[in-house]
C-alpha cells in the first residue's frame, strides 16, 4: 500500500510548486485516530521551502488526486503530518485481490531477472547438528524463501571444509575408537571428540571391516573420510526434517587446490592484496594490514604454522560468488563470525569487488530451557544439545517457528515446554489454530448454507462490510505484500511471524464479534469471503516460514 501513496504525493508536490529532495516517507500510525497512513513530507520540506509545516501541508492537500472512493478524508495533524483515512469500500475492494491472486498474493517482481545466493548452515562435518546451527539454518531458509517471493532466482548454498585441523581430530577420534573396538588398549585424549556418535561410526566401520584394518591403524585419512561421509549424510537428513534444502555444496578444500596456472585461490588473494600494499610478514606469519584501514591490529591470514586463518579462505570463497555472477550475495552467520566478516568485506573492497551486493545476517546464540533449567552445549565434549533431539521433542513446525520468532540480533531462549503446549500461549499453536478454525468454518458453511469457495465468484459482496472489526481485519490483509518487502530488506523473518500473529489475533476477534453463518445471507457470504482471504494470507505466510497449515487441530 505504501507505493500507492508515494506517486500521488510526489505529483501533488510538483503541482503545488514545491521542490524537495526529501524522501516521501509513508507510515502507519499506531493509533487509528491519526489515520490509516501518514506522511511527514511537509515537516521534512518546510525548512528548505522556508514555510510553516502545517501551512505547507494545507497547500499540498488540494493537489492530492486519488482514484474515486479510495480516500475517506485527509487531515493535517500535529506539527504538519498529513493523515490519510481509507474509504471502507476501497479496503474491501482491495481484499478481493487476495481471493483473485491466491498463492501469488504478496509476490513482487523487484528481483525479476536477478540472481541471489544465500549461504547458510555451513557446518563442517565434525558431528551432528546442534540447536545453534539449526537457528541459522531456518533463518537462511526463510530468507531464501523471501527472495524467491520477489522474483529472484535463488541458489541455496552450503559451504564446508573437510580438510582443516578439526577434521583431522575427527579422524583421529574415530580411529582411536575403532582400535579400542578391535581390543587394543588406547588412551583417548580430552582434546578429541567425546560424543557417542564417534563410537557409533567406529562400530559401523568395524561391522563392515572387522579388525582387518588394524594393521593400517596409522591411516587417519581413511577414518576421516568414513566419518565425514556418515556425518554429512546425518546432517542432510536432519535438515530434511526441517524442510531445509540446498542447491549446491561448496567445499573449502577447493580453495587450496591449484588451478591451471598452479596457483590456489587462497594464494591469489595474498598476491592481489600484496600488490595493493596490504600484506606484510612478521612473527613467521602473513598479515592483512588492517591497521592501514584504521583498525588497532593487523589480522593474520596465514599462521606461523602455515595454516590459513578463517579470513583467507572466506575472502577467496566470496570471490567465487562474484565470479559466478550473482546479483545479490547473502551470508547467514553465527555470532562467532561477528569480528571476522567486516575484514572479509574490507579485503573484497580493496580488491575491487562491489560489497554493496553482499548482505550479512548474524544470528545470535541459542540456549535451551527445559523446566526452567538451561542446557549447556559442547560438541567436542559430547553433551551437545542436538537439533534432532529437539525436533523429536517439539516437532518440526515448533522448531522452525521458535527459531525465528525473536530477532536474529537477539539471544534466543528456546523454551521446550512452551513449544509443546497446546494453548494460545504457544505462538505456533495460536497461528495454526487460526488457520484450522477458518477451515472448520468453511466446512460448516458448505454443509449449512452451501457455500463453496471453489465455485463462488461473488467477491463483490465484501464491499458490504464496514464494521470496525471487519475493516481492521481487511486492512491487515492489505499489509501483507509490504510486510514481505520489509522482512526481506531487514533479512528478518521475525517480522513475518509478528505480522501473522497479529493477523490471527484480528481474525479471532472478528470471529467472536461478527456472526457469520447466522447472519443475513449476503453478509454471511461476505464474511466467509473475508475469512477465506485471511486463510489465504496465513497459508502464504506459512509457506515463507516453512511451517504447515493444518486444516484441523
Amino acid at each position: 500500500m505504501h507505493e500507492f501513496f508515494r506517486p500521488v504525493i510526489h505529483n501533488a508536490l510538483c503541482s503545488a510548486g514545491i521542490t524537495t529532495d526529501k524522501p516521501i516517507n509513508i507510515e502507519q500510525p499506531a493509533d487509528k485516530k491519526f489515520g490509516d497512513f501518514s506522511t511527514n513530507i511537509a515537516l521534512l520540506a518546510a525548512k528548505e521551502c522556508r514555510r510553516n509545516p502545517r501551512e505547507l501541508a494545507q497547500t499540498v492537500i488540494p493537489h492530492l488526486i486519488f482514484p474515486p472512493d479510495t480516500i475517506a478524508r485527509i487531515e493535517v495533524a500535529g506539527a504538519g503530518f498529513i493523515n490519510f483515512y481509507l474509504a471502507p469500500l476501497f479496503i474491501m475492494q482491495s481484499v478481493e485481490k487476495v481471493l483473485i491472486d491466491k498463492d501469488e498474493y504478496g509476490k513482487g517482481n523487484i528481483g525479476q531477472g536477478k540472481t541471489a545466493i544465500v549461504e547458510y548452515v555451513s557446518a563442517n562435518p565434525t558431528g551432528p547438528l546442534t540447536i545453534g546451527r539449526g537457528r541459522g539454518g531456518v533463518l537462511g531458509d526463510c530468507i531464501a524463501n523471501l527472495f524467491e517471493t520477489q522474483g529472484y532466482e535463488v541458489t541455496r548454498e552450503y559451504y564446508f571444509n573437510d580438510a582443516g585441523r578439526q577434521m583431522q581430530i575427527l579422524g583421529e577420534s574415530v580411529q582411536l575408537r575403532y582400535l579400542e573396538r578391535c581390543g587394543k588398549a588406547i588412551e583417548f585424549p580430552s582434546t578429541h571428540y567425546q560424543g557417542g556418535y564417534i563410537g557409533e561410526i567406529a562400530e559401523n566401520i568395524y561391522s563392515k571391516q572387522g579388525s582387518s584394518l588394524s594393521e593400517y591403524s596409522d591411516d587417519v585419512q581413511f577414518f576421516k573420510k568414513e566419518a565425514e561421509e556418515i556425518i554429512f549424510a546425518s546432517i542432510r537428513k536432519t535438515l530434511e526434517r526441517l524442510s531445509i534444502r540446498h542447491d549446491s555444496f561448496f567445499n573449502e578444500h577447493t580453495l587450496y587446490t591449484p588451478d591451471e596456472t598452479s596457483i590456489t585461490a587462497n594464494q591469489r588473494v595474498i598476491d592481489e592484496l600484496r600488490k595493493k600494499g596490504f600484506i606484510t610478514e612478521y612473527d613467521g606469519a602473513t598479515w592483512f594490514q588492517t591497521t592501514m584501514l584504521g583498525q588497532e591490529k593487523d589480522k593474520v591470514l596465514i599462521k606461523s604454522s602455515g595454516e590459513p586463518s578463517y579470513r583467507l579462505p572466506d575472502i577467496a570463497y566470496h570471490i567465487t560468488k562474484f565470479e559466478r555472477g550473482f546479483d545479490m550475495i547473502v551470508n547467514v552467520f553465527g555470532a562467532d563470525h561477528i569480528d571476522e566478516y567486516p575484514d572479509v568485506l574490507e579485503a573484497l573492497n580493496i580488491l575491487g569487488y562491489d560489497t554493496q551486493r553482499i548482505k550479512v545476517a548474524i544470528n545470535q546464540f541459542v540456549t535451551t530451557t527445559v523446566d526452567g533449567q538451561t542446557l549447556k552445549m559442547s560438541t567436542r565434549k559430547g553433551n551437545a544439545d542436538l537439533l534432532d533431539d529437539l525436533i523429536d521433542d517439539v516437532g518440526a513446525d515448533a522448531t522452525r517457528l521458535f527459531f525465528i520468532m525473536r530477532s536474529k540480533d537477539s539471544h534466543l531462549n528456546f523454551d521446550v515446554e512452551l513449544a509443546k503446549k497446546q494453548s494460545k500461549d504457544n505462538p505456533v499453536f495460536y497461528l495454526q489454530y487460526a488457520h484450522a478454525r477458518i477451515c472448520s468454518l468453511l466446512r460448516m458453511a458448505q454443509q449449512e448454507i452451501g457455500f463453496d469457495p471453489a465455485s463462488s465468484s461473488d467477491h463483490h459482496l465484501l464491499q458490504q462490510l464496514s464494521s470496525p472489526t471487519e475493516l481492521q481485519l481487511g486492512f491487515a490483509l492489505l499489509d501483507y505484500p509490504d510486510m514481505i518487502k520489509t522482512s526481506l530488506r531487514l533479512l528478518e523473518p521475525q517480522k513475518m511471524v509478528e505480522y501473522l500473529h497479529s493477523l490471527a489475533e484480528l481474525f479471532h476477534r472478528f470471529y467472536q464479534e461478527c456472526p457469520i453463518l447466522k447472519a443475513e445471507p449476503d453478509i454471511a457470504r461476505a464474511r466467509l469471503f473475508l475469512s477465506l482471504a485471511t486463510r489465504q494470507v496465513l497459508r502464504n505466510g506459512f509457506r515463507i516460514l516453512g511451517v504447515s497449515a493444518p486444516e484441523s487441530m
